[in-house]
């Protein structure tokens, strides 16, 4: 069983903080996101999501001279090569998702392809002021719907269906994404790693 731990989460984004309190609460882990600790924002320069999520957890980890921990990820197309990827909040113009949406199924619908399979890919990085770090990815094989549906979730969510499913994620309530999405995924490999290093 693991023992209570605070971690610090470099993130800024509400709903990635919120959906990460409610997977690692009942685990006894308190999360503080980078509001609440007042972290600068960190230019995302890395090329992978584990090179990002590496960036802001490191960054984080030093200005607070503790172990932090940080994600990257994003949703891969493979009618356009896999974008947006590591891009894929600066692909939604002005951050905006409802635009990056239509600015997707546009593309999809340009690039003349039938194929509307897609995943979602998730890194999430512990990382030590001394630099060392951990990596644990998650990921979530699906297709992109040609309309949006749902309200719940964020991001890409209303147009994103997993594999086996007839709906979006947008459509879930949050404990069915949690299990199968891919940061619950890469969540429970982070959750596995304290569990068997409690001396963190």
């Amino acid at each position: 069983m693991l023992k209570s731990k605070e971690f610090i989460f470099a993130t800024h984004n509400k709903g990635k903080i919120e959906e990460i309190r409610k997977i690692l609460k009942p685990l006894g882990i308190k999360v503080l996101s980078g509001n609440d600790v007042n972290l600068p924002d960190v230019e995302e320069t890395g090329k992978t999501f584990e090179e990002n999520a590496y960036i802001k957890a490191l960054a984080a980890a030093k200005e607070k001279n503790i172990p932090c921990i940080a994600d990257d990820s994003g949703l891969c197309v493979d009618a356009i090569g896999g974008r947006p990827g590591v891009y894929s909040a600066r692909y939604a113009p002005d951050r905006d998702f409802d635009k990056g949406m239509d600015k997707l199924l546009d593309e999809i619908a340009q690039s003349n392809s039938n194929n509307r399979s897609a995943h979602f890919a998730c890194v999430i990085v512990l990382a030590f002021p001394n630099g060392t770090y951990r990596a644990f990815e998650g990921r979530v094989d699906g297709s992109i719907a040609t309309k949006k549906t749902g309200s719940a979730g964020f991001g890409y969510d209303p147009i994103f269906i997993p594999t086996g499913y007839n709906r979006s994620f947008a459509e879930f309530t949050s404990d069915e994404k949690n299990k199968i999405s891919h940061r619950g995924r890469a969540l429970q490999k982070f959750v596995k790693y304290l569990s068997e290093n409690e001396d963190l």
